[in-house]
């Protein structure tokens, strides 16, 4: 058993404590891990372990958090960015349990996220989708449902559109080759490249 002989905060960060133990300086505690403690309070091995591991996932979660603000994040992508952090296992995972309980962390909503946003600027196909989802550490399951609501041909329409205008002062092969590369880059079919390009390529004679 370790004694509290005294609890004084940092100088660099107000929000949290040192703790000294038996006179020594022992570790460094969030302010609201260490809120129940107080000088003269005896801790065993056990209660040192609890309370540096809460410190933990505090500092996990305010960093997950952090992330996470920036733009949704899939569990796969806190998880690696934690442990690239250094946080030990048990850390990770409580903060991910935790995060998920208060919807910070939802891999389907990330996922609807993720393909409503390439809907949006960059459209691409299923495949490509599922790959970059996969990437994400998305399960499959949720993959598959989620891509359930994206029509490959009106995305593939949309992505072609903006390209096509660039592509109005060829010929007609050129046209075709240009935007079939561009569309099976984002990893349409033939069948849909085609009838794509063959809708796009009649517009734009009739325009001319």
């Amino acid at each position: 058993m370790s004694v509290i002989t005294a609890l004084t905060g940092q100088k660099r960060n107000p929000n949290r404590l040192n703790v000294y133990l038996d006179g020594v300086f022992a570790f460094g505690l969030d302010s609201a891990v260490a809120s129940t403690l107080k000088i003269g309070q005896t801790l065993s091995a056990e209660m040192i372990t609890s309370l540096q591991q809460q410190d933990g996932i505090s500092q996990a979660k305010a960093g997950a958090v952090n992330l996470i603000s920036r733009r949704p994040r899939s569990v796969a992508e806190v998880e690696q960015n934690l442990q690239k952090k250094g946080f030990e296992a048990f850390v990770i995972e409580q903060t991910v349990v935790q995060l998920q309980d208060v919807g910070l962390l939802d891999d389907e909503a990330f996922a609807r996220y993720w393909v409503e946003q390439r809907e949006a600027f960059k459209p691409r196909s299923h495949l490509a989708l599922r790959q970059e989802l996969q990437q994400k550490g998305v399960n499959r399951a949720i993959i598959e449902a989620v891509l359930r609501d994206v029509d490959q041909t009106a995305a593939a329409q949309r992505a072609a559109a903006k390209q096509a205008r660039r592509y109005t002062h060829l010929t007609e092969d050129e046209f075709r080759n240009k935007l079939g590369g561009f569309l099976q880059r984002r990893g349409f079919h033939y069948e849909i490249i085609k009838q794509v390009i063959d809708e796009l390529w009649e517009a734009n004679s009739h325009d001319s």
